[in-house]
């Protein structure tokens, strides 16, 4: 994947809803992508933690773009299936997601993404995993 390429996926995933989230972009591989949220109060649910809402859009939408750095260029990525287990609240100053593909084939692809919540001078404790089932399909023409 060149950096060309990197780049336009990088621009491309902070569109739209996750825009409006306030999700960012961090790391990017072949069939890895890694997205960042700072939680602010509009992020909570009522006892302070983040929403399950928005750990599951990072899941889902951060596997999609780790499937997405896998296909042609003429392609897009749209989800088909995913499955989110949540292990502990979401607290914190930085929720991290990391997605990698697990498994790739013509037309599915899964990833796998893994949800952290992280607090200055502390470790990162895993919040969230979910599989993310995507189909690859060409672009309109």
């Amino acid at each position: 994947m060149n950096t060309q390429r990197i780049e336009y996926l990088k621009a491309d995933y902070v569109q739209g809803f996750p825009a409006f989230c306030g999700i960012k972009v961090g790391r990017v591989e072949k069939g890895f992508f890694e997205s960042i949220l700072n939680p602010g109060p509009d992020h909570q649910q009522r006892e302070g933690f983040v929403h399950a809402g928005m750990i599951a859009t990072m899941a889902d939408h951060t596997g999609g773009y780790a499937a997405y750095t896998l296909v042609p260029e003429n392609h897009r990525i749209l989800t088909i299936e995913f499955k989110i287990n949540f292990f502990r609240p979401a607290i914190g100053d930085t929720i991290l997601c990391r997605s990698r593909v697990v498994n790739q084939g013509k037309k599915i692809l899964a990833s796998e993404s893994e949800v952290y919540s992280e607090t200055k001078g502390a470790n990162q404790k895993l919040v969230s995993k979910a599989m993310v089932t995507l189909m690859s399909v060409p672009e309109p023409s």
